[in-house]
């Protein structure tokens, strides 16, 4: 079996639940057969809410033998105070270097992957970030466009694609082309291969329109656009079928059918992804040249401090990322 190097966690906006979650995650780990990481970020965030065992490295290294005994971090400064669920403009700094920190470590190998924690998008923005979100900012910082990267949300009995994401529902029709959807399928395929192991992924995709379309009544972006990605993926070698109707595509028996659902808008593929795996949900970029993975919810500053942000997502975020890396590494 492949080494992996301890895994990079960045505590996201340290006004947030990320430093908690993180925290509960390590106290969990035996528990939850967590493989050995380290946090990113500042040590004063955790230590807002949480009197557990900390101890500061500076060779990501260390944290391997170190983990048993505290939380290793990596520090990155804040020079603001850090109150639980009021952010502010240096945390929201603080949590960027974090993040590009602890995607550089990922990158050079130093960290065996990346899992991220929740950042605010509104506090970046406010600061001058300039990307949709960490997702297209770790792209960038690896090299890899957006079109060839894809956001696939995981729980245990289902792995949801969405082909876009954080736009209005009405601007989807025509971001659609069979050109992204093509990108997005062959990214799946080699996700789930790279990612998961898994020799022959079974894909399917979803129709944007009710009933598949019903042959052209109801709308014809399944004929002429969702049929002719597939078509041409499947004259690659790929394993894929569709257009499905969404309606009866996430109950347990069609769920057994498939190793990916590729869905056309957010919600198609958030609504299910999240009643069946609310509190252990993954998010998870596939197409980069390193594992990254995060927990499917947002920063939740109106809990944060308050010792009631449940970890589960954190956990199944940090477990699947080793996973992930594992077979990264016997590929490698």
């Amino acid at each position: 079996m492949g080494r992996v190097s301890p895994l990079a966690v960045s505590l996201g906006d340290p006004a947030g639940i990320g430093p908690e979650i993180v925290a509960k995650a390590w106290e969990q780990r035996l528990a939850a057969k967590l493989p050995p990481f380290f946090a990113v970020g500042a040590t004063r965030s955790i230590q807002a809410v949480w009197q557990g065992p900390i101890i500061r490295i500076s060779d990501p290294a260390d944290a391997e033998t170190l983990f048993g005994e505290a939380l290793p971090i990596f520090e990155v400064d804040d020079a603001a105070a850090i109150i639980p669920g009021e952010p502010n403009m240096p945390g929201a700094r603080c949590s960027l270097d974090s993040l590009e920190l602890a995607a550089g470590l990922a990158r050079s190998g130093v960290a065996g992957a990346l899992v991220t924690g929740p950042v605010s998008k509104a506090q970046l923005y406010a600061i001058g970030f300039n990307h949709a979100g960490q997702t297209e900012f770790i792209a960038e910082r690896c090299g890899i466009s957006r079109e060839n990267v894809a956001m696939m949300l995981a729980g245990p009995t289902l792995r949801a694609v969405p082909v876009t994401t954080h736009v209005a529902l009405r601007e989807v029709p025509d971001l659609i082309s069979v050109d992204l959807l093509l990108a997005k399928i062959r990214t799946t395929d080699r996700g789930l291969r790279r990612n998961f192991g898994i020799a022959s992924p079974r894909l399917a995709v979803a129709g944007i329109n009710p009933h598949a379309g019903e042959q052209g009544a109801l709308g014809r972006e399944e004929i002429e656009v969702i049929t002719p990605a597939i078509e041409l993926a499947r004259e690659e070698g790929i394993d894929v079928v569709g257009p499905l109707a969404a309606d009866t595509m996430f109950h347990p028996r069609a769920r057994a059918t498939y190793d990916a659902a590729i869905c056309l808008y957010h919600d198609q593929a958030l609504i299910p992804l999240k009643t069946l795996h609310f509190d252990e949900g993954v998010n998870m970029t596939l197409g980069l040249p390193i594992v990254r993975t995060a927990p499917d919810h947002g920063t939740a500053f109106p809990i944060a401090g308050q010792d009631r942000a449940e970890p589960g997502a954190m956990i199944a975020a940090i477990a699947m990322a080793g996973e992930c890396a594992v077979f990264r590494a016997l590929e490698g």
